[in-house]
Parts: C-alpha cells; structure tokens; sequence
C-alpha cells in the first residue's frame, strides 16, 4: 500500500495568468454568472498513488456527472448547477439556470444529476433534490428535464417535469439518499433513505429505505419484485436500507450500494431483487443513544453486507473503475469518505466477497466520485468553499541515461 501523505491545511486558491481585465471579476468568486463563466486555476501535487490537479471551486457541492462532450455539470445543496467547461488548461464555470425550488438545509438540497442512456439525443438530465412539502415537512423528489447549453458557458433545464417523489413527506433534514443511477438494464435507479424514521424501511406501504428501480419516466418497471403488490411497492427493488449514498454496478450487471450505518456499522452490500438488509430490525452499528441494534448474524433471514466497517468511514460518492488509466485497479470500487476524509479502494473477488484494499487520507471531507473520459478520478470535496480534484496517474519514470 503507498503511505498515506499526511493532512495538510488547505491551501489559498491560485489564481490564473489569465486573469487579468475583464477575468478580474470572474476570479474573485467561485460561482461564475451566466454569459461570465468564471476562469480558475489547476494545479498539480502528489497525492499517494495520483497526481492530484484543482479545477474549481464550489459552494457545498453533491454531485458530478460528465457530458458526452466531457464538459461537466456539477450540483450544489443551495439549488445550483454548474457547467464546467475543462477544454483548456483552465476551468470555466457557468450556470445552468432552471431549476425547481429546493428544501435547503440539514443533508437536504440539490443533490444527485444523471444523464439519460440516450442523452444525445434527447438531452434528458435528471436531478433529485429535497422537496419542501407542507408545513415542516419535506421528502426526495426526481425530476426531468431538458438540458439547454448556450454559447456563453451555461445553459438552461427546460419541460421540468417531477416524476418521482417520496412517500410520505415527514419532518426532518436528513437521510434523502436520492442517488441516481441508470442501469445496464437502461432503467433508473434511485435510492431513498428512511428520513432518520427508522420504520418506513421495512414498510411496504412506504417507498423510503429502499432501492427502486423506475423506467425513464418516474414509472415502476413492469417486473419488478413487489409489482403485484401496487401503489409505491411496485418501486421497490430492495428494502431495509438507512441512508444509501452510493450504488454501482460492476460489469457483471450486479448492483452494489453502500451505506451509512448508525453509530459504527457501515455497510458496502450486493443488493439482490427482492433483498431485505434488515435495518432497522438488524445493523452492525448501534443507535446513537447507546441503544444497542442486533447483528446481522442474529437474524440470518436478512441480507447480511460484504463489507462492515467501524469505526466508520461514512461514504458517500461510489463508482466501480472500468478505465484504462488505472487498469490495475479495472473493476474495483472507489468510496469517498466523509468523517474519514479519505478515498477507498475496494477489491471483488469471484465469490460475490469484497474488501477494502486501500485506503487514502485525502485531508478533507471528500463529498463525490466520477470517472473521467480518460479515465481519471474525479472528485469533490464536501461543504463551502470544496475543491473539484483530478486523479490521475504519475508520469512514468524517465529511463536511466546509457553510459557513454
């Protein structure tokens, strides 16, 4: 395992050459207007294994989604998109305006962006987002929407149309989940948390602790597990899930997803049709009143994780690699932690198993993950003021000089 480097404090921004007259502006903020997308600077540094370059900075950012064009869009709890144009040896960032009205506070906000399988042609995006409902009341939504690129560096989401919510809307600001994924199978995947309820999960009646699997227009897929049952369980894929914030397939088609546990107890599962994780019935964690929650292995009639990890790593952002710049690693998984502040590898093997293979101390917490079309790790960190990073490999080391 290369060392971890030690945590350094952040460093100021550096500013680009280019910013000079009109850029003068753009580079004393990181959000850049429409029409004046801002110019910042990238900078390179060894980080363990990768060569670590900034492209930007971002107010409280969730999530990261490339264009077939490999510009970037990139989502922020306060209700804001960005475009990152990353053609040049600078980032410019712009908005993308259009954009329902989010409940912000707590975990809740602007969180996760996906394009749709057959994007360039029909220009789909889809968001979740927490919803404001009535009174104190709240709950994930997904909508669709058609995304509109200008020329100055925005864009606009048009025909916004909400095609999934939870169920019911309670109090709270936490444990939306709301992850998006389309499927090899061309569906769309979303997981929805408990909301710190506990109950919903193993609640039919509810579509919150679970993973669902729509089709493209928010609709349930005709044969899913609980289809016969109607109403919202005709969602549902998996149920007995807390708060899923990362799902994945490898290239078998086999879903994974991680998530958080309670107190200890985190989780990196192989989510199976119809499977029960157990929560809040089991957990490998306990509640954060000291109260303690069964193991798994007391009640072998729920799905039990691959993987558990306390102390915990909190994980968020998941992607399985499937790239040729880190080709060593093609097929394991990369977890960004937040209270680890850390970046995760994780190895499958034959038998369904997985471990941890590596871990990296990042120095910050680290929010979201995105492969690259070269094949880079992309990544962002969490809360104001977050760095967008580039992973990518070293260099190769320079032949050795012949004698004369």
């Amino acid at each position: 395992m290369p060392p971890r480097p030690s945590r350094s404090p952040r460093r100021p921004r550096l500013l680009a050459v280019a910013c000079l007259g009109v850029l003068l502006s753009a580079c004393n903020t990181s959000n850049g207007d429409v029409g004046s997308p801002e110019t910042v600077a990238a900078a390179g540094e060894t980080v363990g294994p990768f060569v670590q370059r900034e492209w930007g900075r971002f107010e409280e950012p969730w999530a990261l989604a490339f264009l077939p064009d490999g510009q970037l869009l990139v989502t922020e709890k306060p209700g804001h998109l960005k475009r990152v144009d990353l053609s040049g040896t600078t980032a410019r960032i712009g908005d993308i305006t259009g954009l329902p009205e989010v409940a912000y506070g707590g975990q809740g906000g602007l969180g996760d962006i996906a394009l749709h399988p057959d994007f360039d042609r029909n220009h789909l995006v889809y968001i979740s987002y927490a919803e404001p409902g009535d009174g104190d009341t709240r709950g994930a939504a997904v909508a669709r929407a058609r995304l509109k690129l200008d020329t100055e560096g925005g864009g606009e989401l048009q025909d916004v149309e909400v095609i999934w919510r939870q169920v019911p809307k309670v109090t709270g600001q936490g444990h939306y989940s709301h992850r998006l994924l389309f499927g090899p199978d061309g569906h769309l995947w979303v997981s929805s948390g408990e909301r710190q309820k506990f109950d919903p999960a193993q609640d039919m009646a509810s579509n919150m602790g679970k993973i669902l699997r729509l089709d493209d227009d928010g609709t349930p897929v005709a044969d899913n597990p609980f289809a016969d049952e109607g109403e919202v369980a005709a969602q549902v894929w998996s149920l007995g899930h807390r708060n899923v914030l990362g799902i994945a397939f490898d290239a078998d088609g086999q879903l994974w997803n991680h998530e958080m546990g309670p107190k200890g107890g985190d989780e990196l599962n192989r989510v199976v049709r119809g499977g029960n994780y157990g929560y809040p019935i089991v957990s490998n964690g306990d509640h954060y009143d000291g109260r303690p929650i069964p193991d798994h292995d007391t009640q072998p009639q729920f799905n039990a994780p691959v993987i558990t990890w306390t102390p915990v790593i909190s994980p968020s952002g998941f992607v399985i690699y499937n790239g040729d710049a880190f080709a060593d690693w093609n097929g394991d998984g990369f977890i960004t932690g937040l209270s680890s502040e850390s970046l995760v590898r994780v190895e499958f093997d034959a038998d369904a198993g997985a471990r941890e293979a590596e871990r990296w101390d990042m120095g910050h917490r680290m929010r979201g993950i995105a492969q690259g079309p070269q094949g880079h790790l992309w990544l962002i960190e969490d809360g104001d003021d977050a760095r967008l990073l580039e992973l990518s490999p070293p260099p190769p080391a320079p032949a050795p000089a012949e004698a004369d």
